[in-house]
Protein backbone atom coordinates (compact mmCIF):
# COMPACT_ATOMS: atom_id res chain seq x y z
CA UNK A 1 0.00 0.00 0.00
CA UNK A 2 0.63 3.92 -0.31
CA UNK A 3 1.81 5.35 2.64
CA UNK A 4 3.92 8.95 3.91
CA UNK A 5 6.32 8.31 5.98
CA UNK A 6 9.51 10.08 7.91
CA UNK A 7 12.38 7.76 7.47
CA UNK A 8 16.00 8.88 7.43
CA UNK A 9 15.23 12.23 8.22
CA UNK A 10 13.16 12.40 4.66
CA UNK A 11 9.45 13.07 4.21
CA UNK A 12 8.27 10.78 1.04
CA UNK A 13 5.59 8.55 -0.15
CA UNK A 14 6.18 4.88 -0.51
CA UNK A 15 5.31 1.56 -0.58
CA UNK A 16 4.76 -0.53 2.72
CA UNK A 17 3.45 -3.40 3.49
CA UNK A 18 -0.30 -4.22 4.03
CA UNK A 19 -0.85 -4.70 8.24
CA UNK A 20 -2.68 -7.82 9.37
CA UNK A 21 -5.06 -6.85 11.68
CA UNK A 22 -4.42 -8.69 15.20
CA UNK A 23 -7.63 -10.56 17.54
CA UNK A 24 -8.68 -7.77 18.67
CA UNK A 25 -7.93 -5.32 15.44
CA UNK A 26 -9.65 -3.93 13.05
CA UNK A 27 -7.86 -2.83 9.20
CA UNK A 28 -9.71 -0.33 7.83
CA UNK A 29 -9.47 1.15 4.34
CA UNK A 30 -8.99 4.74 5.14
CA UNK A 31 -10.95 7.12 2.41
CA UNK A 32 -9.47 10.40 4.11
CA UNK A 33 -7.32 11.90 6.55
CA UNK A 34 -6.76 15.38 8.25
CA UNK A 35 -3.44 17.15 8.81
CA UNK A 36 -2.37 18.37 11.72
CA UNK A 37 0.06 21.10 13.16
CA UNK A 38 1.45 17.60 15.17
CA UNK A 39 2.37 16.65 11.26
CA UNK A 40 5.09 19.36 10.95
CA UNK A 41 6.69 19.01 14.39
CA UNK A 42 7.14 14.96 14.23
CA UNK A 43 10.09 14.87 11.73
CA UNK A 44 11.93 16.95 14.44
CA UNK A 45 11.78 14.79 17.21
CA UNK A 46 12.45 11.51 15.28
CA UNK A 47 15.42 13.32 13.73
CA UNK A 48 18.07 10.56 13.10
CA UNK A 49 15.62 7.77 13.39
CA UNK A 50 15.96 5.05 10.03
CA UNK A 51 13.38 3.36 10.46
CA UNK A 52 9.79 4.56 8.45
CA UNK A 53 6.81 5.80 10.68
CA UNK A 54 3.61 6.70 8.84
CA UNK A 55 2.63 9.88 9.90
CA UNK A 56 -1.20 10.74 10.50
CA UNK A 57 -3.69 11.10 13.76
CA UNK A 58 -6.98 11.62 12.04
CA UNK A 59 -8.58 9.59 9.33
CA UNK A 60 -11.82 7.88 8.11
CA UNK A 61 -12.85 4.88 5.95
CA UNK A 62 -14.33 1.71 5.97
CA UNK A 63 -13.62 -1.49 7.69
CA UNK A 64 -12.42 -4.25 5.87
CA UNK A 65 -11.04 -6.94 7.60
CA UNK A 66 -11.83 -7.94 11.67
CA UNK A 67 -10.19 -10.17 13.89
CA UNK A 68 -11.59 -12.48 15.91
CA UNK A 69 -11.81 -11.20 19.07
CA UNK A 70 -13.65 -7.84 17.67
CA UNK A 71 -16.99 -6.73 19.06
CA UNK A 72 -19.63 -4.12 17.96
CA UNK A 73 -18.07 -3.19 14.68
CA UNK A 74 -18.08 -5.47 11.19
CA UNK A 75 -16.81 -5.22 7.93
CA UNK A 76 -18.29 -2.33 5.77
CA UNK A 77 -19.35 -0.25 8.69
CA UNK A 78 -18.04 3.21 7.83
CA UNK A 79 -15.67 4.47 11.05
CA UNK A 80 -13.95 7.34 12.18
CA UNK A 81 -10.40 6.87 13.38
CA UNK A 82 -10.06 7.70 17.53
CA UNK A 83 -6.38 9.02 17.42
CA UNK A 84 -6.33 9.59 21.69
CA UNK A 85 -4.83 6.33 22.55
CA UNK A 86 -5.65 4.27 25.90
CA UNK A 87 -7.56 7.26 27.55
CA UNK A 88 -11.08 5.71 27.73
CA UNK A 89 -13.09 7.26 30.83
CA UNK A 90 -12.99 10.89 31.30
CA UNK A 91 -10.63 11.87 33.74
CA UNK A 92 -8.57 15.34 34.93
CA UNK A 93 -5.31 14.22 32.96
CA UNK A 94 -4.44 11.22 30.63
CA UNK A 95 -3.87 7.76 32.00
CA UNK A 96 -0.28 6.66 32.53
CA UNK A 97 0.84 4.62 28.82
CA UNK A 98 -1.49 7.74 27.05
CA UNK A 99 -0.32 8.39 22.98
CA UNK A 100 -1.37 10.22 20.32
CA UNK A 101 -1.41 8.12 16.72
CA UNK A 102 0.97 9.01 14.63
CA UNK A 103 4.13 8.73 16.99
CA UNK A 104 5.54 6.12 18.17
CA UNK A 105 2.42 4.33 16.06
CA UNK A 106 2.12 4.05 12.31
CA UNK A 107 -0.92 6.85 11.60
CA UNK A 108 -2.78 7.60 8.60
CA UNK A 109 -1.27 8.96 6.12
CA UNK A 110 -2.17 5.71 4.40
CA UNK A 111 -4.04 3.20 2.43
CA UNK A 112 -5.06 1.19 5.33
CA UNK A 113 -4.75 1.14 9.04
CA UNK A 114 -4.87 -1.76 11.54
CA UNK A 115 -6.05 -0.51 15.04
CA UNK A 116 -7.77 -1.57 17.93
CA UNK A 117 -11.63 -2.02 17.53
CA UNK A 118 -12.08 0.34 20.60
CA UNK A 119 -10.56 2.72 18.46
CA UNK A 120 -13.25 3.43 15.67
CA UNK A 121 -16.23 5.30 16.24
CA UNK A 122 -19.29 5.58 13.88
CA UNK A 123 -19.06 8.04 11.07
CA UNK A 124 -21.95 10.42 11.21
CA UNK A 125 -23.96 9.61 8.12
CA UNK A 126 -24.19 13.66 6.93
CA UNK A 127 -20.58 14.21 7.18
CA UNK A 128 -18.49 13.31 3.79
CA UNK A 129 -15.67 11.67 3.57
CA UNK A 130 -12.97 14.61 3.78
CA UNK A 131 -15.40 15.82 6.31
CA UNK A 132 -14.88 12.83 8.72
CA UNK A 133 -11.28 12.71 8.16
CA UNK A 134 -10.45 16.19 9.63
CA UNK A 135 -12.62 15.78 13.20
CA UNK A 136 -11.27 13.62 15.59
CA UNK A 137 -8.39 15.22 16.80
CA UNK A 138 -9.29 19.04 16.41
CA UNK A 139 -12.91 18.21 17.21
CA UNK A 140 -11.97 16.16 20.44
CA UNK A 141 -9.33 18.76 21.72
CA UNK A 142 -12.12 21.49 21.44
CA UNK A 143 -15.00 20.01 23.21
CA UNK A 144 -12.47 19.25 26.10
CA UNK A 145 -11.37 22.28 26.47
CA UNK A 146 -14.77 24.12 25.52
CA UNK A 147 -16.97 22.03 27.74
CA UNK A 148 -14.97 19.89 30.37
CA UNK A 149 -12.22 22.18 31.30
CA UNK A 150 -14.09 25.74 30.34
CA UNK A 151 -17.73 24.61 31.81
CA UNK A 152 -19.19 27.03 28.91
CA UNK A 153 -22.86 27.67 29.20
CA UNK A 154 -25.49 29.15 27.43
CA UNK A 155 -25.57 33.43 27.78
CA UNK A 156 -21.99 32.75 28.42
CA UNK A 157 -19.23 34.77 26.25
CA UNK A 158 -15.86 32.89 25.47
CA UNK A 159 -12.67 34.40 23.79
CA UNK A 160 -10.55 32.88 20.95
CA UNK A 161 -7.69 34.07 19.95
CA UNK A 162 -6.20 33.32 16.72
CA UNK A 163 -9.66 32.42 14.45
CA UNK A 164 -8.36 30.51 11.77
CA UNK A 165 -6.89 27.57 13.18
CA UNK A 166 -8.75 23.84 13.00
CA UNK A 167 -9.31 24.05 16.70
CA UNK A 168 -10.87 27.26 16.38
CA UNK A 169 -13.41 26.68 13.72
CA UNK A 170 -14.73 23.97 16.26
CA UNK A 171 -14.68 25.91 18.85
CA UNK A 172 -17.08 28.49 17.33
CA UNK A 173 -19.44 26.37 15.91
CA UNK A 174 -19.70 24.31 19.54
CA UNK A 175 -19.94 27.40 21.22
CA UNK A 176 -22.51 28.86 19.29
CA UNK A 177 -24.25 25.94 19.38
CA UNK A 178 -24.83 26.06 23.20
CA UNK A 179 -26.54 29.49 22.65
CA UNK A 180 -22.66 31.14 23.87
CA UNK A 181 -21.22 34.59 22.47
CA UNK A 182 -18.52 34.19 21.23
CA UNK A 183 -15.49 37.04 20.19
CA UNK A 184 -12.28 35.94 17.62
CA UNK A 185 -9.29 37.49 16.68
CA UNK A 186 -6.89 37.25 14.20
CA UNK A 187 -4.19 38.65 12.28
CA UNK A 188 -6.23 37.97 8.93
CA UNK A 189 -9.08 40.43 8.18
CA UNK A 190 -9.81 37.75 5.63
CA UNK A 191 -10.06 35.07 8.14
CA UNK A 192 -11.99 37.42 10.72
CA UNK A 193 -14.65 37.59 7.60
CA UNK A 194 -14.81 33.82 7.25
CA UNK A 195 -15.23 33.58 11.31
CA UNK A 196 -18.19 36.40 10.62
CA UNK A 197 -19.79 33.54 8.28
CA UNK A 198 -20.00 30.73 11.18
CA UNK A 199 -21.88 33.35 13.04
CA UNK A 200 -19.05 34.69 15.84
CA UNK A 201 -20.10 37.99 16.96
CA UNK A 202 -17.44 39.88 17.90
CA UNK A 203 -14.16 39.88 15.53
CA UNK A 204 -10.94 41.77 16.58
CA UNK A 205 -7.57 42.50 14.71
CA UNK A 206 -4.89 41.63 16.55
CA UNK A 207 -3.49 45.19 15.86
CA UNK A 208 -6.77 46.37 17.99
CA UNK A 209 -6.05 46.87 22.08
CA UNK A 210 -8.43 44.08 22.79
CA UNK A 211 -8.80 45.89 26.40
CA UNK A 212 -9.91 48.98 25.17
CA UNK A 213 -12.57 47.24 22.06
CA UNK A 214 -13.84 45.12 24.94
CA UNK A 215 -14.40 47.30 28.28
CA UNK A 216 -18.18 46.52 27.70
CA UNK A 217 -17.86 43.15 27.89
CA UNK A 218 -17.50 40.47 30.22
CA UNK A 219 -15.27 37.29 29.30
CA UNK A 220 -16.31 34.58 31.19
CA UNK A 221 -13.94 31.93 29.19
CA UNK A 222 -10.42 32.19 27.42
CA UNK A 223 -9.22 29.46 25.42
CA UNK A 224 -5.71 30.41 24.12
CA UNK A 225 -3.80 27.85 22.09
CA UNK A 226 -1.33 30.78 20.77
CA UNK A 227 1.24 31.34 23.79
CA UNK A 228 3.60 34.17 24.95
CA UNK A 229 2.14 36.06 21.83
CA UNK A 230 -1.76 36.27 23.53
CA UNK A 231 -1.61 34.97 27.00
CA UNK A 232 -1.14 37.66 28.66
CA UNK A 233 -3.60 40.07 26.21
CA UNK A 234 -6.09 37.37 26.35
CA UNK A 235 -5.71 37.32 30.48
CA UNK A 236 -6.21 41.22 30.44
CA UNK A 237 -9.38 40.59 28.78
CA UNK A 238 -10.92 37.73 31.09
CA UNK A 239 -13.70 39.46 33.78
CA UNK A 240 -12.16 38.38 37.81
CA UNK A 241 -13.05 35.55 38.90
CA UNK A 242 -13.46 33.89 35.10
CA UNK A 243 -11.76 30.88 33.58
CA UNK A 244 -8.70 30.40 31.04
CA UNK A 245 -7.65 27.27 29.25
CA UNK A 246 -4.45 26.42 27.50
CA UNK A 247 -4.08 23.39 24.64
CA UNK A 248 -1.56 24.73 23.12
CA UNK A 249 1.49 27.07 22.25
CA UNK A 250 2.17 27.87 18.47
CA UNK A 251 4.46 30.82 19.23
CA UNK A 252 6.96 30.25 22.51
CA UNK A 253 6.21 27.84 25.61
CA UNK A 254 7.50 29.96 28.32
CA UNK A 255 5.51 33.06 29.35
CA UNK A 256 5.36 35.35 31.85
CA UNK A 257 3.03 36.47 34.68
CA UNK A 258 2.18 38.71 37.58
CA UNK A 259 1.19 35.74 40.23
CA UNK A 260 -0.23 38.99 42.41
CA UNK A 261 -2.69 40.28 40.06
CA UNK A 262 -3.50 36.65 38.95
CA UNK A 263 -4.83 35.91 42.52
CA UNK A 264 -6.59 39.14 43.21
CA UNK A 265 -8.05 38.61 40.43
CA UNK A 266 -9.31 34.74 41.36
CA UNK A 267 -8.62 33.83 37.76
CA UNK A 268 -9.10 29.77 36.99
CA UNK A 269 -6.19 28.93 34.26
CA UNK A 270 -6.58 24.84 33.39
CA UNK A 271 -4.46 23.17 30.54
CA UNK A 272 -6.02 20.53 28.31
CA UNK A 273 -4.92 18.48 25.52
CA UNK A 274 -7.10 16.21 23.24
CA UNK A 275 -9.70 14.08 25.17
CA UNK A 276 -11.22 10.53 26.10
CA UNK A 277 -13.01 8.37 24.39
CA UNK A 278 -16.11 9.40 26.42
CA UNK A 279 -15.97 13.03 25.03
CA UNK A 280 -15.15 11.79 21.58
CA UNK A 281 -18.37 10.11 22.13
CA UNK A 282 -20.09 13.28 23.55
CA UNK A 283 -18.56 15.17 21.02
CA UNK A 284 -19.75 13.16 17.83
CA UNK A 285 -23.23 13.12 19.07
CA UNK A 286 -23.02 17.09 19.49
CA UNK A 287 -21.93 17.10 15.63
CA UNK A 288 -24.95 15.07 14.89
CA UNK A 289 -27.80 16.64 17.28
CA UNK A 290 -26.42 20.02 15.59
CA UNK A 291 -25.78 18.82 11.64
CA UNK A 292 -22.12 20.39 12.23
CA UNK A 293 -19.93 20.37 9.50
CA UNK A 294 -16.54 20.95 9.73
CA UNK A 295 -14.63 23.22 8.06
CA UNK A 296 -12.28 22.17 5.26
CA UNK A 297 -10.16 24.72 3.84
CA UNK A 298 -8.61 22.50 1.32
CA UNK A 299 -8.20 18.85 0.36
CA UNK A 300 -4.72 17.49 -1.04
CA UNK A 301 -3.45 14.19 -2.69
CA UNK A 302 -1.49 11.78 -0.54
CA UNK A 303 1.11 12.50 -3.53
CA UNK A 304 1.29 16.50 -2.27
CA UNK A 305 1.34 16.00 1.10
CA UNK A 306 5.09 17.92 0.45
CA UNK A 307 2.79 20.87 -0.44
CA UNK A 308 0.00 20.49 2.28
CA UNK A 309 2.62 20.49 4.93
CA UNK A 310 3.37 23.90 3.44
CA UNK A 311 0.15 25.28 3.26
CA UNK A 312 0.00 24.68 7.08
CA UNK A 313 2.80 25.57 8.13
CA UNK A 314 2.75 29.49 6.04
CA UNK A 315 -0.47 29.41 7.93
CA UNK A 316 -2.94 29.90 4.87
CA UNK A 317 -5.53 27.45 5.99
CA UNK A 318 -8.94 28.41 7.68
CA UNK A 319 -10.21 25.75 9.57
CA UNK A 320 -8.90 21.74 8.35
CA UNK A 321 -6.95 20.76 5.87
CA UNK A 322 -8.14 17.26 4.60
CA UNK A 323 -5.89 14.23 2.31
CA UNK A 324 -7.89 12.71 0.15
CA UNK A 325 -6.68 9.39 0.32
CA UNK A 326 -9.08 7.63 -2.92
CA UNK A 327 -6.83 9.61 -5.30
CA UNK A 328 -3.23 8.63 -4.10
Amino acid sequence: MKAFVHERDELIVKEMEEPIPKANEVLVKLKAAGLNRRDLYIPQRRKGVESPLILGSDGAGVIEKVGEEVQRVQVGDEVIINPSLGWFDNSDAPPAGYEILGMPDHGTFAEKIAIDYRQVKKKPAHLTWQEAGVLALSGLTAYRALFTKGQIKAGETVFIPGAGSGVATFLIAFAKNIGAKVIVTSRSREKLEQAKSLSADILLHNENDWKVALKSETVDLVIDSIGRATFQRSLDVLKKGGRMVVFGATTEDTVTINLREFFYGQYQLFGSTMGSRQELTAMLAHVEQYQLHPVVDKTFSLQAMPEALDYLNDNHQFGKIAIDLSIS
